[in-house]
């Protein structure tokens, strides 16, 4: 089993680095590469790992599940909780039943085949929506309304709906449950009558697990203090968040995706500070997990089977976003503060599949249903457009029609650039400034470059500082960088140089200029922070 792990972490790697230098997603590289390495190209995963992939599926979606709750903000969902919730059941009902209606006259499909198949295309996938719209949340596109919120929830609420619907009908279709009856206390009903009670119990189960098991975590990690380090925490959490999907599965009374979601928004609100540490583990596992799950996507697909429903198959996703979910998303934003553009965007946001077809997209023909062939020929296809499209169309069309708010740092993880130039001098207050930026740079993994301005070339005396650069900056990216000129001038001109974020700078006086170089610097016009290292800590 080591060789195909290999295999597909190396070159989904490689893959996906290629297609970022390209401005490509590189989940393109990583799907791509999961059809060469399958059985439509060099086939070299065998097929005891190919079938074990829909288990490390799963844990690649509770990672994304977990990172989604972990992401949300409790006030935009009050703010936006009735958009939310029709952004839950609308678009993928009227998706559902636009497609079935078109594939009764393109396949030939009788209604509840074709209902079978919208359930396939109406999924969302949390592997594309998830990390695009905590993109938007680390950048501040449509933060203020709570836009990426509304998304994610409502797309974690679409899939509980989507996959009641898709096993009532295999249900059915399967005549194991055509006549079967379901009772409820006094009242008989029929597993479609039952359907809303069981999308009901689903979603308010989930909400309960979920709660309970973000209870047992604070315990665990934070009353108990059974974890001490950021990597324990995510361990164990994720751990709980995989016990509770693999339950769901066992146990129908509730949703595991939802209970996830819910475990990580639970912990945001009861726990903020272990929330963040765990926001920095769940973003180091999906580093890996989205290479596993990509590649086994590209890997599932079966391209020989495409050819004969290519041109329908086009027709039909089209007719079901531009109609159905169009349709969908209309009525779920009727009557909010969503602008004309931001229900747009709901095209570019809320349409990619991935994840949830490539789990269920083969069982109709697994199971000898009619039409089974088509169903996976059509998910597959869905995979290979919507998915890359999605991944691309998420930020590109978020900088055009969503406006850029504020970003709420305890709700994500922000990455940013940490740059700063540390200005030294020949004293011996350098060292203490070098320590303090070198403290700084620890923190926030940033990068520094140490500017030292001599009056005229060719002085002789910096090699201390070189040396203290050396020793104190060893396990720091940096840079080291010699001007000569006026002192003020040159810290300015080399900031703008280096596109640095900060300028460091200890509070001692000029003896030539009389005047502090701090204060002189402090009431320049520049756009970069400035922070002077007081005396009292010399």
């Amino acid at each position: 089993m080591i060789a195909p792990f290999l295999w597909i972490l190396l070159t989904g790697f490689f893959a996906g680095q290629i297609m970022g230098k390209l401005k490509i997603p590189p989940l393109v590289g990583m799907i791509l590469c999961g059809i060469g390495l399958g059985a439509q190209g060099l086939n070299v995963l065998p097929e005891q790992f190919l079938t074990a992939s829909d288990d490390l599926r799963t844990i690649a979606v509770m990672v994304i599940l977990a990172k989604a709750g972990l992401g949300l903000d409790k006030e935009k969902l009050i703010q936006q909780g009735s958009v939310a919730l029709r952004l839950g059941f609308l678009p993928a009902a009227c998706e559902m039943l636009v497609v079935a209606i078109a594939a009764l006259t393109l396949f030939q499909f009788d209604l509840p085949t074709g209902l079978l198949l919208g359930c396939v295309l109406a999924a969302e996938s949390p592997a594309v929506i998830v990390p695009g719209m905590i993109y938007l949340k680390t950048k501040g596109w449509g933060v203020k309304k709570g836009i990426p919120d509304a998304i994610l929830t409502g797309s974690a609420l679409s899939d509980v709906l989507v996959l009641l619907v898709f096993n009532l009908l295999i249900h059915f279709l399967s005549q194991s449950g055509a006549d079967s009856i379901i009772q409820l206390g006094p009242i008989t009903l029929t597993p479609i009558q039952y359907l809303p009670f069981q999308v009901l119990l689903q979603i308010l189960g989930g909400i309960i697990v979920g709660l309970i098991a973000a209870k047992g975590i604070n315990l665990i990690l934070k009353s108990k203090r059974w974890a001490k380090t950021i990597t324990q925490s995510t361990l164990i959490t994720a751990c709980i968040a995989l016990l509770v999907i693999t339950l769901s599965s066992q146990l129908s009374f509730f949703s595991g995706y939802l209970a996830v979601m819910t475990l990580g928004f639970c912990l945001v609100s009861h726990n903020p500070p272990l929330a963040r540490q765990l926001r920095q583990g769940f973003d180091s596992l999906w580093a890996i997990a989205q290479i596993i799950l990509f590649v086994l996507l590209g890997a599932s697909i079966q391209l020989n089977v495409l050819e004969s429903t290519l041109i329908p198959g086009v027709a039909i996703l089209i007719i079901g976003t531009v109609i159905g979910r169009g349709l969908g998303w209309y009525l779920a934003t009727l009557g909010s503060n969503w602008t004309r553009n931001e229900r747009i965007y709901l095209l570019a946001g809320n349409s990619a599949k991935a994840t949830v077809q490539a789990a269920i997209g083969a069982i109709p023909l697994s199971l000898g249903l009619p039409g089974g062939d088509i169903i996976l020929a059509l998910s597959a296809l869905s995979i290979l457009i919507t998915a890359p499209i999605g991944a691309w169309a998420i930020p590109f069309f978020a900088r055009r029609l969503l406006s850029k708010d504020a970003i709420d740092p305890t709700k994500v993880t922000v990455e940013h650039n940490a740059h700063s130039l540390v200005a030294v001098s020949n004293s011996q207050n350098a060292l203490i400034v070098l320590k303090k930026a070198a403290e700084q740079a620890r923190q926030t993994n940033g990068q520094l470059t140490v500017l030292h301005v001599e009056a005229e070339a060719g002085n002789i005396a910096i090699a201390q500082l070189q040396d203290w650069v050396k020793i104190h900056l060893n396990d720091i990216q940096h840079r080291w960088v010699v001007q000569t000129g006026e002192p003020l001038q040159q810290i300015i001109q080399t900031a703008a140089d280096f596109k640095v974020n900060q300028i460091i700078i200890g509070q001692s006086h000029n003896d030539i200029e009389r005047k502090p170089l701090s204060e002189k610097l402090l009431r320049q016009k520049h756009s970069v922070a400035t922070l002077v290292i007081p005396r009292d800590s010399f």
